[in-house]
């Protein structure tokens, strides 16, 4: 039981809490050394994140073939024929005459779809309601049935046979309509037009030699209320409109395809509209496209060196520890934010391991590629017009000269793709990317070594072990501090104990005196 000076008449409270004051000193220090280490450990990881950014953004530019084998089309008439060229075509003209555009097969009734009083039947009326006249006679679908079609598609040499089941008890003109749709195999888009009353099916390929046959008497009759009233069993149904190919001239070579999108020698050409005369196609080397990931990886290289410059050389304010829980409870918001800034300033100044990965990027950078593939007359960044900055403020950051990297891109970028990606088995037989890729994933794993991640627990690297250790003296020190203040507050006691014995005997001896006059 603790007694707070009812007999002594002092606060006791506050003494013991002014004497733990001092105790705990050793303890906030121990929080603020954690702190510091969990702050510091988080700025390691944001350098990671940084590094593993910029290897990312390498290996998506510079380090792909495809990016140097980029190839840009022209078109003389672009809203005749289109064309989009692969990395594996080759420069050249070409002139196209388009003669006829390939068109889908369509089929579409020859009556409207009515019932046997020649009342119009609406799209969304239940089949089981409605009684049509089929073959001269009158025909009500009120069982479920199936409708059994035969499908060649345009260019395809043999059938699909297909089956929807229809129930008329729920399913109306639009429910078939949709059941249609929906089958991927079957390759028609159907609707019924409510403006016409008359239902509309049209192959989705596009190219002459489509069919729809009807491969049994109850799919005829169907077919035949819907108004294709000359439909018969076994084959294509009526109403139809044929497919066409696309005709057209290849370099004067009259030639055809199924559909109005094909390619030759891994150039996709597209044909948009009849043409009377030839409309030529260039493909060439897309100068722009290899330019823009070229200057984009320059752009990163430049960020990410800023923002490591930036770590390792601002300031380090020692004399703004981090705060306190006591402290934070004395200051503003704002104030706590303010002095928390300067306090988790610095936490990577002059650190060693990315000074080291600093030096080894710009030591990949401007030293010679020697690989056996590599151009001597493009082989270091220099000769394609990327430069270090003469201003030592910049710390290292790159300068191109766009008019010489353009015309050693259009000169020859396969020599560029060989200074970028060269393989070998020394780092100068290597190409640039490869270099800075091997010396970010050092970096990286060092940094991880010490900072670890957030898959890694604190047992696996060696901040998170003096993590742990803190933490363990922490708990001690705080079980240490609670016996201290435990004896103080027994102290105290006895001596609140001590002193209301004296007054009980004083009054004792105050009133035995009183007593004997």
């Amino acid at each position: 039981m603790r007694i707070g000076g009812l007999a002594s008449g002092m606060d006791i409270d506050q003494l013991v809490s002014d004497l733990m004051k001092s105790e705990r000193i050793p303890l906030d220090k121990m929080n603020q050394d954690k702190q510091l280490l969990e702050w510091k450990r988080d700025d390691y990881r944001e350098m990671n994140k940084l590094l593993k950014d910029f290897d990312k953004h390498i290996f998506d530019g510079v380090f792909r073939q495809s990016t140097y084998l980029s190839k840009s089309v022209t078109s003389s008439d672009q809203a005749s024929v289109s064309a989009k060229a692969g990395n594996s075509a080759v420069a050249t003209n070409t002139s196209i005459k388009v003669n006829q555009l390939a068109k889908a097969a369509m089929y579409s009734s020859e009556a409207t779809v009515t019932d046997k009083n020649g009342a119009v039947v609406g799209g969304d009326t239940n089949l089981q309601d409605v009684t049509f006249t089929v073959g001269g006679a009158d025909k009500t679908f009120a069982s479920p049935f199936t409708l059994s079609l035969s499908v060649m598609k345009p260019g395809e040499s043999a059938a699909s046979d297909i089956t929807l089941d229809i129930d008329p008890s729920t399913d109306s003109i639009n429910d078939v309509m949709s059941k249609i749709n929906s089958h991927t195999s079957l390759g028609v888009s159907a609707f019924y037009d409510e403006a016409t009353n008359k239902v509309v099916l049209t192959m989705k390929n596009t190219g002459n030699g489509a069919q729809l046959n009807m491969k049994d008497d109850t799919t005829r009759d169907f077919f035949q209320a819907l108004g294709f009233s000359n439909a018969t069993t076994g084959s294509d149904l009526t109403g139809k409109t044929v497919g066409k190919d696309a005709s057209f001239e290849y370099n004067g070579f009259a030639t055809t395809r199924k559909t109005n999108d094909f390619t030759i020698n891994d150039v996709t050409y597209s044909l948009k509209q009849v043409t009377t005369s030839d409309v030529n196609i260039s493909v060439s080397q897309n100068t722009d496209s290899i330019l823009d990931k070229i200057v984009k990886f320059v752009d990163k290289y430049n960020e990410t060196i800023e923002k490591i410059n930036g770590e390792v050389k601002e300031d380090r304010y020692r004399d703004f520890p981090p705060l306190t829980a006591k402290q934070k409870e004395d200051l503003s918001e704002r104030e706590v934010e303010l002095w928390e800034e300067k306090a988790r300033s610095g936490m990577l100044r002059n650190d060693s391991i990315l000074n080291s990965g600093l030096n080894n990027m710009r030591s990949n950078l401007y030293s010679q590629v020697t690989g056996a593939n590599v151009s001597t007359k493009y082989d270091q960044l220099s000769e394609i017009g990327i430069k270090t900055s003469s201003n030592y403020l910049d710390r290292g950051k790159l300068i191109i000269t766009e008019d010489k990297l353009r015309a050693a891109i259009q000169d020859d970028p396969d020599a560029i793709y060989q200074m970028f990606m060269s393989n070998g088995a020394t780092t100068s037989e290597k190409g640039i990317a490869r270099r800075l890729r091997d010396s970010i994933d050092e970096t990286i794993d060092k940094i991880e070594s010490k900072a670890g991640n957030s898959l890694k627990t604190n047992a696996q690297f060696t901040m998170g072990r003096d993590l742990t250790d803190l933490d363990s003296r922490i708990t001690d020190f705080e079980r240490r501090l609670t016996g201290i203040e435990d004896r103080y507050w027994s102290q105290f006691t006895a001596m609140e104990k001590a002193i209301s014995r004296m007054n009980q005997q004083s009054m004792f001896l105050m009133n035995q005196f009183g007593g004997g006059q």
